[in-house]
């Protein structure tokens, strides 16, 4: 019988990405804890703290979030031109920066301004994770990054209930120290993120002539196939709109399930992402897979959407078992999604653009970030039809993809894609 401390070690070792890879996991939990104990309060403390009214926060919100979709591109600029780690550690003390100055104004203006600069590297920090992991992981990486995700789930379940505590005891002070809780979060990880190592840059390129990708664009703007992937990309990532904003507003406005089902059923999402990240990462494990995946995430859509429609059709054990069905279907979407998204954006970047690559890419979710709460509520607004007709177009969008992708991920081309491509290096 193996005894724990061998238990532990071939646990750590079933881990991709060595032991800098386990550093950035710890990382990415710390980060995403201090995150969930300032993302659900930070339209409250504007309003309680500050003292901004809801259209100037409503503002405030839309103009970072609008800017914040150039974080994208420029975390890939950088990160082709600088050491990787560091350009990472420096968006994490700029995100407490920026933080910790909202500290010092009550103003519009410069509140505005402050989370503004603040949304840049906040949405750089996807596209640096990704990249990090693609160079650290290697041919692992969709491993590597379903583990990921479930430990920024568990982060941001630990930080979602540490603000529920805080704002439990009914005192405006609460915020205050909510905001620096993260902000020293931010420098946690910075410090943390300084001591791993810089991964092995994709320096040589191991497909052969006959399987290398002919007439490459010179760079993601001129790639019009990558161009098409992160536009249809940008409708996929509609899911995690329909579950944070969309659920919970139509929980309420539109179903008689009762408002206390929306908490319940974000922990269902949360929970599920948990148990099924990791094991479900097989199944995108290569460059075609991945592309396969896409037609079960158009299904998966069409039923979640059609199981919202339906919970406004009946009464409360109607709406609650729907709701349910309809969280449990987009959980499965998000999950599938994100290990199809992972595995294709980063196979699509060559070696020697990774960088700027995938900051295009993440311009598809910062533009749903940004553009996707104004679309859900107009689909609740428009009555439960509306909901099985963007079920619909996000299958078209998948459907899209599939077809755009054909020629680029084939299985003569797995091994150059999905590994050696854009993963290995000197080492």
């Amino acid at each position: 019988m193996s005894s724990p401390a061998s238990w532990h070690r071939t646990a750590l070792d079933r881990i991709p990405g060595g032991r800098d890879g386990r550093r950035m996991l710890v990382v990415s939990i710390v980060d995403k804890t201090g995150t969930g104990l300032w993302a659900g309060c930070t339209a409250l403390y504007f309003t309680y703290v500050s003292g901004l009214g809801l259209g100037q926060v409503g503002l405030l919100m839309t103009v970072s979030g609008g800017i914040g979709i150039a974080g994208a591109p420029l975390a890939g600029f950088f990160a082709d031109r600088f050491p990787l780690v560091r350009v990472i550690a420096a968006t994490q003390l700029l995100r407490g920066t920026t933080l910790l100055a909202l500290l010092t104004t009550d103003h519009f203006l410069l509140l505005t301004l402050y989370s503004a600069l603040g949304a840049l590297p906040d949405r750089a920090g996807s596209v640096l994770v990704k990249l990090y992991a693609a160079r650290q992981a290697g041919p692992e990486r969709v491993r590597y990054q379903a583990i990921q995700r479930t430990t920024v789930n568990i982060g941001w379940s630990i930080g979602g209930l540490g603000a529920a505590a805080a704002l439990a005891t009914g005192s405006t002070q609460a915020y205050t120290w909510l905001l620096a809780g993260n902000v020293l979060s931010y420098l946690a990880i910075a410090v943390l993120t300084l001591r791993c190592a810089e991964p092995p840059a994709p320096s040589r390129v191991a497909a052969t002539a006959a399987d290398a990708p002919r007439g490459r664009p010179a760079g993601p703007w001129r790639d019009r196939t990558f161009l098409g992937y992160t536009a249809t990309d940008a409708a996929l990532f509609l899911d995690d709109t329909i579950l944070q904003v969309a659920v919970p507003l139509w929980i309420v406005h539109a179903t008689a399930a009762p408002a206390g089902l929306a908490p319940l059923l974000l922990v269902l999402n949360t929970v599920l992402v948990v148990l099924f990240q990791v094991p479900l990462a097989r199944f995108g494990a290569t460059t075609p897979a991945a592309r396969r995946l896409l037609v079960p995430l158009s299904a998966l859509f069409v039923a979640g959407t059609l199981a919202l429609a339906a919970s406004a059709t009946g009464g409360r054990t109607l709406a609650v078992t729907a709701l349910v069905v309809a969280v449990v279907a987009l959980t499965f979407a998000e999950i599938i999604h994100a290990t199809s998204s992972w595995e294709l954006s980063v196979a699509l970047a060559p070696a020697d653009a990774q960088g700027a690559y995938l900051g295009v890419h993440g311009l598809a979710q910062s533009t749903q970030r940004f553009a996707g709460p104004l679309l859900v509520t107009g689909v609740m607004t428009a009555g439960p039809l509306a909901w099985p007709l963007l079920g619909l177009a996000l299958a078209g969008a998948g459907a899209a993809q599939h077809r755009l992708l054909r020629d680029r991920v084939t299985p003569r081309t797995t091994t150059s894609l999905s590994v050696a491509e854009v993963t290995v290096s000197e080492h």
